[in-house]
């Protein structure tokens, strides 16, 4: 019986690896940036007649924010830029103004809304271009990186550019890539571009470029006002409004460190990770399902070791593929795979039993 459960879990964790590999084959790249100079007049031409807007929202972000606004004041095709100093009390926006951009003193949060829906909410009523491209503080973007984005929406109303995530230390090492490795994983790339179904989305409020005519339709953040997971929800509703929607590689344009430390990653796990599942239920079936394909192997090894080593090295070759078509680190990290599943399980765990009482930058979110 223990060599059944064994041999099932690991054919499963083939084919989730299976799936790893068609859709890093499947994920879209950004178009290149051309070279020459002719060509690089007719991209800052293009942009022009489709104006862009770079929208940054901060809150208490002096110590971390430096880098994100000295290539955004670096990138090609002079796109408006925007941010919104959202109640700092570090000095964020001084810092900002101390650079020549222009900065709009956030209203105060209205009853319904998180702050960031808010922030990004009154950044886009600040333009009328017809392209918003959301940043986040933590993102460093390539000079070419809005004009490549921008390019890459062509089809789709929605587009999530997704960052080559920076981790250091062991704890960030093993959870953080578990992020594009899950919708690698478990996300079929092309039917989420092709389907209405709003369920089946995707987004990165990291860096996200939309266009005006279908953040309007869809009602904006404003729709979104109380959703911890904005981006995802964001990306909903433009399917719900009739846009499409897609997810793109952008590893070689944007890096993003989400994390100082591991601390800051337990806390912005614990706000955020019991949004992503439906209910306490949900969240039970699916770490259940991730420790009976990824761990249940290792385990394994000992009572049945050729099925058990498929199931292992499975899970390990998911990793690795989606690791390389991402921009993420391969090697030894891949082969932590199981401990990941682990740590990533009891930060669900923690998450939901601190759900009701989660503060994030002084402000109350549930």
């Amino acid at each position: 019986m223990a060599s059944t459960v064994v041999a099932v879990c690991s054919g499963l964790a083939v084919l989730v690896a299976l799936h790893v590999v068609v859709n890093a084959r499947l994920l879209r790249r950004l178009p290149m940036s051309e070279s020459t100079a002719e060509s690089a007049a007719e991209s800052a031409a293009a942009s022009a007649a489709a104006s862009v807007a770079v929208l940054l929202p901060v809150r208490d972000e002096a110590d971390r924010v430096g880098p994100c606004l000295r290539s955004l004041l670096a990138l090609d095709g002079g796109p408006e830029l925007l941010v919104l100093d959202d109640g700092s009390t570090d000095g964020t926006g001084d810092l900002v103004r101390s650079l020549g951009i222009r900065v709009i003193d956030g209203d105060p949060l209205p009853a319904g809304w998180l702050g960031k829906p808010h922030a990004c909410h009154q950044l886009a009523r600040a333009t009328d271009a017809d392209v918003l491209v959301f940043v986040d503080a933590d993102v460093v973007l390539t000079t070419d990186a809005v004009t490549r984005a921008v390019a890459g929406l062509d089809g789709f109303d929605l587009l999530t550019p997704y960052p080559r995530i920076v981790a250091t230390g062991l704890g960030q090492r093993l959870v953080q890539p578990l992020l594009q490795w899950s919708w690698l994983a478990f996300l079929p790339l092309r039917a989420m571009e092709r389907s209405r179904r709003p369920s089946l989305a995707a987004a990165g409020g990291q860096f996200l470029v939309v266009r005006r005519s279908a953040y309007v339709s869809a009602g904006g953040h404003a729709a979104v006002r109380s959703a911890v997971l904005e981006d995802v929800e964001l990306a909903r509703a433009v399917k719900r409004s009739g846009g499409r929607i897609a997810l793109a590689d952008g590893s070689a344009v944007a890096t993003c460190r989400m994390y100082d430390s591991w601390p800051q990653l337990v806390d912005g796990y614990t706000k955020s990770l019991w949004a992503s599942f439906g209910s306490a239920a949900g969240a039970v079936g699916v770490v259940a399902m991730l420790v009976a394909l990824f761990v249940v192997p290792v385990v394994g090894l000992l009572m049945s070791p050729i099925y058990a080593s498929f199931g292992v090295l499975a899970g390990v070759l998911s990793r690795v593929v989606a690791a390389r078509a991402t921009g993420g680190r391969a090697w030894p990290d891949a082969l932590g795979h199981p401990a990941s599943v682990l740590l990533f399980g009891w930060l669900v765990a923690r998450s939901f039993r601190r759900r009701h009482s989660v503060t994030w930058k002084g402000r109350r979110i549930t």
